[in-house]
């Protein structure tokens, strides 16, 4: 028996991730296909990297390869290229019990008018959710808004938790200037979604900018989340520090008298990581197996349904058996299925055995649901490729999933014609 059902057995009644006529209802049979023929590319490292070789040649040399990605990969982990193109999505979510979380993935931006622009796209995202409860969150990247050398920067000046307005910045007059402009950018984002009364979530970045992303969504806690919970910072568990971080920002959200929220995933830079840390001779922040970031995670997942009295919890994992367990630890609190300090998320085309089985057993479940241009998209594609690609375990399952899937559905068909 799995680890995943040794936990369901043990708290009786828990969400079934088997449940294939439950995780792929919203998918038709052609849908279900190009699914099955997804997983199974996304799980060979070597397309993989041959993929992503062709692709970036093709950018760099400017082939059109948008006819060629939007009916694969594109339509599968994207919503669509503007917010209107993702209703669909939405509404076939939400007719499924699950929330969406709409995410401008555009990346790649290096000057200040792009930046205004990917603000005002993102501020349009979030006032999109207002009166619509199809919307769980709202989500922006803070690289999104500025150069990732001014956000290095700043946070080589930070202390952790001691607030962005202590920071003693060596800028020059250039950057600090540059600098007022991403804090009024990621302040105006949060205050619309504060407005509108929709969370957001910041996302978590490479550890060298991270100090400077930390701070802010602290300071933007002390301001927003006094009397309700709007923003929530993420903490990436595969970092040897985070569970820390967690427990002390859980202690100064209690001195201070602010709620607040997290999202907890593993994360997604791990291979950037060692590699930078191994060309600069630093310790790598990463764990050092796979193990210990599950550890980790589950650890973070125990404090903060132990500490709910100031905390909010988004668990972003596309991992079975930490979805499980806490399902098995609200059961033992006596916490309802649905109750809104309680979320759990994962990715649009990923781990929908996880979402539609726990929305189904009432859980508050959302999907991160990506949008933007093809071409500007496809860092994400890549990275989402090759995240499957060094889960081998995760994916097997998933695909393990469909095929049994398609099987049910073939037999179903055969039992109707007789």
């Amino acid at each position: 028996m799995s680890q995943s059902k040794r936990i369901q057995s043990q708290s009786g009644n828990l969400p079934d991730f088997e449940n294939t006529e439950q995780a792929f209802a919203h998918l038709n049979s052609i849908q279900l296909k190009k699914a099955l023929v997804l997983f199974s590319t996304v799980g060979s490292p070597v397309l993989v990297k041959i993929g992503k070789v062709l692709v970036n040649i093709a950018l760099m040399l400017r082939i059109p390869i948008g006819w060629a990605i939007r009916p694969t990969v594109y339509s599968h982990f994207c919503g669509g290229e503007t917010i209107g193109e993702c209703d669909s999505t939405i509404s076939t979510l939400a007719d499924n019990r699950v929330k969406t979380i709409l995410d401008y993935s555009a990346e790649g931006k290096d000057s200040e008018s792009e930046w205004d622009l990917t603000k005002a796209e993102i501020m349009r995202a979030i006032q999109s959710t207002e009166g619509d409860d199809r919307h769980a969150f709202s989500v922006f990247k803070v690289s999104g808004l500025a150069s990732t050398a001014l956000l290095e920067k700043v946070g080589a000046s930070l202390k952790p938790l001691q607030g962005i307005e202590s920071a003693h910045l060596s800028l020059s007059p250039a950057e600090k200037e540059a600098w007022s402009r991403v804090q009024a950018r990621f302040y105006a984002l949060c205050e619309e979604s504060a407005s509108i009364g929709k969370p957001v979530f910041i996302d978590a970045e490479e550890s060298w900018v991270q100090s400077t992303i930390d701070a802010l969504a602290e300071s933007a806690m002390r301001k927003w989340n006094v009397n309700r919970t709007v923003v929530y910072n993420t903490v990436q568990l595969y970092r040897t520090d985070r569970l820390d971080y967690l427990k002390a920002l859980t202690s100064m959200g209690e001195s201070e008298g602010f709620q607040v929220g997290v999202k907890l995933v593993r994360g997604a830079y791990m291979e950037k990581e060692h590699e930078r840390a191994l060309d600069r001779g630093y310790a790598s922040p990463i764990q050092p197996n796979k193990a210990t970031t599950d550890r980790d995670f589950n650890c973070a997942l125990e404090w903060c349904i132990s500490h709910l009295d100031r905390i909010a919890l988004c668990a972003g994992s596309h991992n079975e058996e930490s979805n499980a367990l806490l399902c098995r630890k609200m059961s033992e609190m006596g916490i309802e299925r649905n109750d809104e300090r309680i979320w759990f998320a994962q990715l649009l085309g990923m781990s929908d055995p996880i979402s539609f089985n726990l929305a189904r057993s009432n859980y508050r479940v959302a999907k991160y649901v990506p949008y933007g241009p093809i071409n500007e998209t496809i860092p994400y594609l890549i990275r989402r490729a090759e995240e499957n690609t060094s889960v081998a375990g995760q994916t097997s399952r998933e695909l393990e999933l469909i095929r049994r899937e398609k099987a049910r559905r073939t037999d179903e068909s055969v039992q109707n014609e007789k």
